[in-house]
């Protein structure tokens, strides 16, 4: 295990060079000069000369990518050029509602998918097979900012039970900060739930084809017991590695999501640094969440070698 896990911790600290890498120069190479956009098309050149010099944008490419590398690994991530307000103080406000929403969004997605999966897998080719496989189909094919306008018209509009958009913020208690991200976060995990629901199906079904499972039975075991007791804990090494990618899926979704919400997380804030070419920003944000992402494949891959033996023996 050992072994194993040291080599996983290899691929994660050369993925995040290698991303770290492709994510400054490729914002670097999008057109449009940040100091320009500041200034105006008026702009005189000296004085955007000067705001250059004063960003920092005059260095050459490569000491600014050290200089943000270094930085983020001590924790500083730039100022940013707009609000001239470091970017780990904006990303720290912003966390507190992408991180919840995620997280609650998770949680959904496996309250769906885990009990739909197991009902359509045990009743194998029967009328609620059926219909969990159609509603899933429904929930791959819509995207999740359908669900959300869809979810605003219903729950907000038509019945008044949430509001359209929006933050209470946590000072107002638990109970008003997840109501705010309610709607949201349904409509995050629909997709996502689906998608897992119909791994769960196709692992359950594998597993149950197997010879241990047809020995249990053998023995004495209904198909529940050999279901819960034997095939289910096999069942769950390819949705874990789903699990793991869906969070990637989530914090991405969240930045379509926040906009229709109206919710000022780190989705909005790089959306609205896109629109005001706040390069540093976006650089660190995204960093950030590729970050966030390799290091829970990373534990999912942990996760992955404790429930199954077999990895750990052929590292």
């Amino acid at each position: 295990m050992l072994r194993y896990t040291f080599n996983r911790l290899a691929s994660l600290i050369v993925s995040l060079a290698v991303a770290s890498l492709a994510i400054f120069f490729v914002i670097e190479v999008v057109p449009g000069d940040p100091a320009s956009y500041m200034l105006g098309m008026n702009a005189q050149p000296d004085t955007v000369a000067a705001l250059r010099a004063d960003l920092g944008l005059d260095q050459p490419r490569i000491e600014r990518y050290l200089s943000w590398i270094t930085g983020m690994l001590s924790g500083d991530f730039g100022t940013s050029y707009t609000y001239r307000t470091p970017v780990a103080q904006m990303v720290a406000d912003r966390l507190w509602i992408t991180v919840p929403l995620a997280l609650y969004a998770l949680a959904l997605s496996l309250l769906i998918a885990f009990p739909a999966g197991i009902y359509a897998a045990a009743r194998r080719g029967k009328p609620g097979d059926t219909m969990v496989m159609g509603a899933t189909q429904l929930g791959v094919a819509v995207p999740n900012f359908w669900f959300a306008m869809f979810l605003v018209l219903i729950f907000a509009i038509r019945l008044r039970w949430f509001n359209a958009g929006g933050f209470a913020g946590w000072d107002k208690g638990l109970f008003a900060g997840l109501h705010s991200l309610t709607l949201p976060a349904i409509a995050l995990a629909l997709p996502q739930g689906a998608i897992l629901a119909r791994v769960m199906r196709s692992a359950l079904i594998d597993v149950l084809g197997e010879d241990f499972v047809r020995t249990a039975r053998a023995k004495g075991l209904s198909r529940r017991q050999a279901l819960w007791r034997h095939a289910l804990r096999n069942a769950l090494i390819p949705v874990l590695t789903i699990v793991g990618m869906q969070v990637s899926f989530l914090i991405a979704g969240t930045i379509i999501i926040e906009q229709v919400f109206y919710l000022p997380g780190l989705g909005r804030l790089i959306f609205q640094s896109i629109s005001a070419r706040d390069l540093i920003v976006v650089e660190s944000v995204i960093m950030l969440v590729v970050f966030a992402v390799i290091v829970i494949n990373f534990l999912v891959d942990l996760a992955y070698a404790a429930v199954d033996p077999r990895l750990r023996s052929r590292t």
